[in-house]
C-alpha cells in the first residue's frame, strides 16, 4: 500500500522542515509550500490525502481557503495550525470544516497522532456551520486556555452534556455561553440559573415550573427554566448546591428526556442542552452522601476545568488590555499600565481570579488620573485588597472537626443496615455556616464582595445568607 501524502502549507521554512522530518519518520510522504496558491493548485489537481495549513500566509488566510477546499474535495481532512491562539481561531477552524486545530507551538508527537487519527477515519462529508461574528468572550493564549478553546470548538455543535469546574471568578459562565453562542443552538435562548441563589424548597418549581394551585401561593401557572430554555441551553451553575430531592428529579430528566411541572401530570419533552458548573469537589460530596453519584456521571459526560488565574499568569497582560478596552468603550478615559505594573500583577495570587482582576482594572481607570498607571499605584491597590490572615486557633479547629465528626457518626450509626434519609448536609451546615460567614466577614473587614470571593459564593447568595442567618455586618467596607 502506498504511503499517504500530507500537504503542508506554512510560510515559516523552519516549521516546514520540522514537519517534513516528523511526518516522514511516521511513514508519510510530505509535500510543503510557503503559500496558499500552491496548496490550492495541489488540492484542485486531486493531490494529497490530508492538508496541514497555517492561518496567516502571504497570499491568503488559511481559514478562508478551507471552504473552497471542502467544496471541491469534501472528504479531504484539514488540520489548522496557528500562532493566533484565540478562541475565535479555534471556533472558525471548526466551523469551516477543519478536522483539528493546533495552536503554535505544538507538540510534534501530538500532531503526528492527530494525522494518524485523521487518516484512519472513513471519509465523510462535513457541512460547516454558519460563520461566527467577531466575538471574543474568553481571553488568553496560555496552554491551559488553548485546551479550553479546542474543547469548545469540538463540543459547540453537539448536544453533549458538559460539566465545567473551577474556582469562583475563573469564568465558568463565559465558557458555558461560548458553547452556546458558537454552537448550533445559538438561535435559542441561553438560560442561567444559580442553584445556590434559590431557596431549597423552591428549586424544583424554579427548574420545572408549577401549575396553578399546586401549593400555597401558586395562584397562576409559572414556566420553569427548562421550558424557558426550550431549543437552547440551560446553564446550571453551582450544581453542587442542589438539594437531594431536586437532584433526583434532574436525574430523571437526563435519563428520560421528559419532565413534569410541580403539580402537573402531563410529561413535557425537554429540548435543551445541559451545561453544569461548580467550584466544589463533587467527588467529595458524593463520598459524604451530599451528591448523587449517578447524577454526577450523567452531568460529567465531558468535563472542562477552568484553571485559576495564578496558574496562567502569562494571560494577565492580555486580560488587562481587554478590560482597559472595555472601560474605554464604557466612556472612561483610555489608560494603559506600565510594564512594571503588569509584572507586579503577574506575581499576585488572585484569590478572586479573573473577576478580581477585572474589578481592579476598572478601579484603576476610574480612580487614577495618569494615562499610564505605574507599579506604585498597583501596589497600593493590591495592598488594600489583600485579606489579612485569619489567626490559627487549634482549639477552634478541633471544635470544627469535632462537630463534623459528631454529625457523621450520629448520622451513620443511627441508620446502620438501611439507606439513611437525606439531610446530613443541612444538619452540619446549620451549625457551621453562620460562624464561617461571620469569621470571613471579619477577616475581610466587612467587604462582602471580597468575602464572597473567598468563600466561593455568588455575591447575591452571600447577601441572602447574611439576611437569613441574621449576621451583623462588620464595620468597614460594606459592598
Amino acid at each position: 500500500m502506498n504511503a499517504a501524502t500530507v500537504l503542508v502549507a506554512d510560510d515559516d521554512h523552519g516549521i516546514r522542515t520540522v514537519l517534513t522530518q516528523a511526518l516522514g519518520r511516521a511513514g508519510y510522504d510530505v509535500r510543503t509550500t510557503g503559500n496558499a496558491e500552491t496548496l490550492w493548485r495541489w488540492v484542485s489537481d486531486g493531490e494529497g490525502d490530508l492538508v496541514i495549513t497555517d492561518v496567516v500566509m502571504p497570499d491568503e488566510n488559511g481559514l478562508d481557503l478551507i471552504p473552497r477546499i471542502k467544496k471541491v474535495r469534501p472528504e479531504l481532512r484539514i488540520i489548522v495550525m496557528s500562532a493566533q491562539n484565540t478562541l475565535l481561531t479555534a471556533v472558525k477552524a471548526a466551523e469551516r470544516g477543519a478536522f483539528e486545530y493546533l495552536p503554535k507551538p505544538f507538540d510534534l508527537g501530538e500532531l503526528v497522532n492527530v494525522v494518524n487519527r485523521a487518516l484512519a477515519l472513513k471519509p465523510q462529508e462535513h457541512t460547516p456551520a454558519n460563520d461566527t461574528a467577531e466575538r471574543l468572550p474568553i481571553v488568553g493564549r496560555s496552554p491551559a486556555m488553548q485546551d479550553i478553546y479546542r474543547a469548545v470548538a469540538r463540543l459547540m455543535n453537539t448536544d453533549l452534556t458538559v460539566m465545567i469546574t473551577g474556582e469562583s471568578g475563573t469564568g465558568k459562565e463565559l465558557v458555558a455561553r461560548a458553547l452556546h453562542e458558537f454552537g448550533r443552538r445559538r438561535g435559542g435562548p441561553f438560560v442561567a440559573v444559580n442553584m445556590a441563589a434559590i431557596p431549597r424548597e423552591l428549586i424544583e418549581s424554579e427548574l420545572f415550573g408549577h401549575e396553578k394551585g399546586s401549593f400555597t401561593g401558586a395562584v397562576t401557572r409559572v414556566t420553569g427554566r427548562f421550558e424557558q430554555a426550550e431549543g437552547g441551553t440551560l446553564f446550571l451553575d453551582e450544581i453542587g448546591d442542589m438539594p437531594p430531592e431536586a437532584q433526583t428529579r434532574l436525574l430523571r430528566v437526563l435519563q428520560d428526556g421528559r419532565y413534569t411541572t410541580v403539580g402537573g401530570r402531563t410529561p413535557i419533552k425537554a429540548n435543551v442542552r445541559i451545561v453544569a458548573a461548580t467550584h466544589r469537589d463533587l467527588t467529595q460530596l458524593i463520598k459524604l452522601g451530599m451528591f448523587r453519584e449517578d447524577l454526577f456521571y450523567r452531568l460529567n459526560v465531558v468535563p472542562i476545568r477552568i484553571p485559576p488565574l495564578r496558574q496562567r499568569a502569562e494571560d494577565i497582560p492580555e486580560l488587562v488590555g481587554h478590560f482597559l478596552a472595555q472601560s474605554a468603550a464604557e466612556g472612561l478615559p483610555p489608560k494603559s499600565l506600565a510594564p512594571s505594573a503588569l509584572d507586579r500583577l503577574k506575581t499576585y495570587r488572585w484569590p478572586g481570579n479573573v473577576r478580581e482582576l477585572e474589578n481592579l482594572v476598572k478601579r484603576l481607570v476610574a480612580l487614577y488620573g495618569e494615562p499610564v498607571i505605574g507599579a506604585d499605584v498597583v501596589e497600593l491597590e493590591l495592598a488594600g485588597a489583600s485579606m489579612p490572615e485569619i489567626s490559627s486557633d487549634p482549639a477552634a479547629a478541633a471544635t470544627l472537626a469535632g462537630t463534623i465528626e459528631r454529625h457523621l457518626r450520629e448520622y451513620f450509626d443511627g441508620h446502620k443496615g438501611v439507606l439513611p434519609p437525606p439531610g446530613l448536609y443541612d444538619r452540619v451546615l446549620r451549625e457551621l455556616e453562620r460562624p464561617l460567614i461571620t469569621l470571613t466577614l471579619t477577616a475581610t473587614r466587612g467587604n462582602q464582595v471580597k468575602a464572597a470571593d473567598v468563600l466561593g459564593l455568588n455575591r447575591n447568595t452571600l447577601r441572602k445568607k447574611i439576611r437569613e442567618l441574621e449576621i451583623g455586618v462588620v464595620r468597614g467596607v460594606n459592598k
